[in-house]
């Protein structure tokens, strides 16, 4: 078995921009075979082309319909239909008729119905599901009916509600449910509707384009006037985008949110904007976005962020996780960003993510989902995480979640119908691309207006090759995508292997196609680690577009709901602290499945891999049952060497993905102090006192915080068990003090105490415990032999308190 080959993720993040240059240097020899030239930018197509002065765009998006799913996506699609998605609104108190404020506008309602019938309408035009389009027709008939005479709709409050003006944000997912409603079913009612409300926006005084949700997420409203201005020509509606952009948080300049979805949605903002100015400063911006906020906090596999509701300094290890809505708009950012540019890349990163973290995001059965999916997850437990997310709300059981999760559930939906959508796509040379692969069916107009369709075949991403067959005769330009982890490929059209290369990470076919012809694609998928230097230089292991995670045993325990929606927690039932031995050999294994089996299950997934592998006895679950943070690799292990498997990230509801590296010489992990406490604040890290991080003053809010926020002059603790007893004497505690911005100051007084059996004691012969601001206070005493100890504080009068450092020695 070949080794696998390394590459450290920002090497690899260079590699994927320069798409597939490399990928093959075969030169075409007959005029059958490629030219070789990606997707071009251009004002022709069949399916509404960008209107000057809008920059062209080398891709058209098909209407739903076009494409038809087949294979695991159609069974991930059928899922959803029956799962949480397609019946969510049997049990969202949010998604009622008769209640809903946006088909009554007297009542009231937010972004839940808009988040929910985004997707749920086009699931229904992408399955042709009669319940699922009954039930989205008639929500949109009674939105629609709601506009008033000045082009507003929806809940009357909504008018007022931001410092006595509009709020645009939840209208903006409504703007996209009525788009796709339109290219579904050409109904008229839709873009009047539009220029109506629009309309409304652009007669608004500056300030109401800066407030809000809606000042980080104007791209999602500024795609809807292009939609619109492409089809109308409206002049107007070009100055409103002006209004838009400048209204907008700033991500031209740097990074205005550390939101997750903020980011997901906005960081694409600048370069949307760049279709219209043509300023390069704004098309750069967005890869200046996206590589800021991967750089910090995308240093692990499965395609996202560390953004457990804000990306936050000190909290970018693998344990981290990423929001499901995040996941899902990042998807839509990059399918958009696929189109404007014509770049793979964007496309590769729209597979990464839907492969490996989306799955993840919910049950197998689609029932149920969670907040936050992370590439290091060793127990889905319904406990609030102090030392790892920020919200004071457990994020990770799988749970419908209506008021708990929210957002989520009401928005999960649009990721694969929308990506079904995203697989092929109109060229405006007349042409069709596949840009992602599954299987599918693509019916479009090509060439002077002729309709064909073509059959995509292929088990992809678990498989390497991608089977074509034209329905119908034509001449036009087909480009198919090389991903860039592709080192080569090879295509052949009706048994005969074409010489070609591939520019700009496309192939293209340019020929007289009639029925029947086949074109084979096979893209090698080879086994490779990726070197995280950021994260201690963990590893990943990388299979084609899959990233594989060691396979967890997996126990579901239903800790509350129904049988139609049961809340369940995932516990491991097998050893999970392993360390991937250095230069490890990784081997396919092809298991044998049911047929049908579901690829994102444990049983159903059809190729594993095998590698060897030393446990870390010293890595552990911390105090609240997350996985121990990563340590420097590679990490001594003297345990003996084990086979064991890996699996697919977005099969594994428990997983390991990002790998400490093992040798008998490397540096020895360190056991985790467990830290517990009287009490700690949701919003607070109860690691963070014994985190490492140097505060640079008592209200340093730039590094995690312990505090016992919200208790006021009582007595609370902090408690350490070192793992093993040591002679101590001295500590040393740097408090937090956040005066002038809130309400915690340093201690009125505190002592240390040790435990003695099952006594606590007091240490002896302390010096002064001192309680300034801005420095650590050490006390020492008398030497004990002592495992666990405490730090008692008394709390001033009516104020609350915290540490940021806390250390025993």
């Amino acid at each position: 078995m070949t080794p696998s080959k390394g590459l450290p993720r920002r090497e690899f993040l260079g590699v994927t921009l320069a798409a597939a240059a490399a990928v093959s240097a075969l030169e075409p020899t007959t005029a059958e075979a490629v030219a070789p030239l990606a997707p071009p930018a251009g004002r022709g197509g069949h399916y509404v082309p960008q209107r000057a002065p809008l920059r062209p765009v080398p891709f058209q998006k098909l209407p739903p319909g076009a494409i038809e799913p087949r294979g695991w996506l159609a069974q991930q699609l059928d899922l959803q239909v029956r799962g949480l998605c397609g019946r969510y609104d049997e049990i969202s108190d949010f998604l009622v008729y008769d209640t809903n404020g946006w088909v009554d506008p007297a009542k009231g309602a937010w972004e839940e119905l808009p988040y929910w019938l985004r997707g749920f309408g086009d699931l229904g035009y992408v399955t042709g599901d009669t319940g699922v389009l009954t039930r989205a027709h008639r929500w949109i008939d009674g939105i629609l009916r709601t506009q008033a005479a000045d082009g507003w709709f929806g809940p009357e409050r909504l008018r007022t509600s931001l410092e006595s003006g509009p709020d645009f944000w939840p209208g903006m997912p409504l703007l996209g449910a009525f788009r796709s409603w339109h290219e579904y079913s050409g109904d008229d009612r839709v873009v009047p509707f539009m220029t109506k409300y629009l309309r409304f926006q652009n007669t608004q005084p500056a300030e109401v384009f800066n407030r809000s949700w809606g000042a980080f997420r104007w791209g999602d409203n500024i795609d809807s006037a292009y939609w619109l201005y492409n089809r109308t020509g409206d002049q107007w509606l070009l100055d409103l985008v002006n209004k838009m952009h400048s209204g907008s948080a700033d991500y031209v300049n740097g990074i205005p949110t550390w939101h997750n979805v903020n980011l997901a949605q906005g960081f694409r903002e600048p370069l949307q904007y760049w279709l219209l100015s043509g300023d390069e400063q704004h098309r750069a911006a967005t890869y200046r976005n996206y590589a800021t906020v991967m750089g910090q906090y995308g240093q692990f596999p499965g395609g996202g962020f560390a953004g457990d509701e804000n990306s936050r300094p000190g909290f970018g290890d693998p344990r981290q996780g990423f929001e499901t809505c995040g996941i899902v708009e990042m998807m839509h950012s990059f399918e958009m960003l696929t189109r404007f540019t014509g770049e793979p890349v964007w496309a590769d990163r729209c597979e990464e993510l839907a492969f490996n973290s989306l799955p993840a995001s919910y049950d197998p059965q689609q029932q149920v989902m969670h907040y936050i999916t992370c590439a290091n997850s060793v127990d889905l437990d319904d406990r609030i995480k102090h030392g790892q997310f920020q919200n004071g709300f457990a994020m990770q059981a799988y749970k419908y979640g209506v008021h708990q999760y929210r957002c989520c559930p009401h928005n999960y939906g649009m990721g694969w119908p929308y990506y079904v959508q995203e697989l092929w796509l109109a060229t405006t040379d007349n042409g069709l691309a596949a840009s992602m692969y599954a299987a599918s069916k693509v019916t479009a107009k090509v060439a002077g207006g002729q309709t064909v369709s073509i059959v995509q075949d292929t088990e992809y991403p678990f498989g390497d090759t991608v089977d074509l067959t034209v329905q119908g005769s034509a001449r036009f330009p087909l480009y198919l995508r090389v991903p860039g982890w592709a080192d080569s490929f090879t295509v052949a059209v009706n048994g005969e292997r074409q010489r070609v290369r591939s520019e700009g990470g496309w192939i293209k076919l340019d020929r007289q196609w009639r029925a029947n012809d086949r074109v084979r694609l096979v893209l090698p998928m080879e086994v490779r680690t990726r070197v995280w230097e950021a994260n201690q230089d963990s590893v990943s292991v990388d299979r084609g577009p899959l990233t594989y995670s060691l396979a967890i045993d997996e126990r579901y325990e239903q800790i509350g709901g129904t049988a139609d929606w049961p809340e369940l927690a995932v516990h491991p039932e097998s050893p999970w602290n392993y360390g991937l031995v250095q230069d490890a050999q990784f081997k396919p294994v092809r298991r044998r499945t049911d047929a049908g089996a579901n690829p994102f299950t444990t049983a159903g997934v059809p190729v594993a891999l095998t590698t060897q592998a030393r446990r870390i006895p010293e890595w552990e679950t911390d105090s609240e049952n997350v996985v121990g943070l990563l340590q420097q690799s590679p990490a001594r292990s003297v345990q003996p060497v084990e086979t064991v498997n890996l699996i697919p990230m977005g099969a594994a509801r428990l997983r390991v993905s990002s790998f400490p590296q093992v040798a008998a010489q490397g540096q020895q992990w360190l056991r985790r102090t467990r830290v517990t406490a009287s009490h700690v604040w949701d919003g607070d890290s109860l690691e963070a006192a014994d985190d490492g991080r140097l505060p640079s003053s008592s209200a340093d809010t730039s590094i995690p915080r312990f505090t016992w926020w919200d208790r006021r002059g009582t007595t609370e603790w902090i408690q350490y068990d070192l793992r093993e007893a040591r002679e101590l004497r001295r500590v040393s505690a740097y408090w937090f003090d956040d005066t002038g911005l809130g309400q915690c100051r340093v201690p009125a007084s505190w002592r240390v105490l040790w435990l003695d059996g099952a006594t606590w004691r007091p240490v002896t012969g302390a010096s002064a415990y001192e309680v300034a601001r801005d420095r650590f206070n050490t006390t020492t005493f008398t030497p004990v032999r002592a495992q666990h100890v405490r730090v008692e504080a008394a709390l001033r009068p009516t104020y609350s308190g915290g540490l940021l450092q806390l250390t025993f020695d």
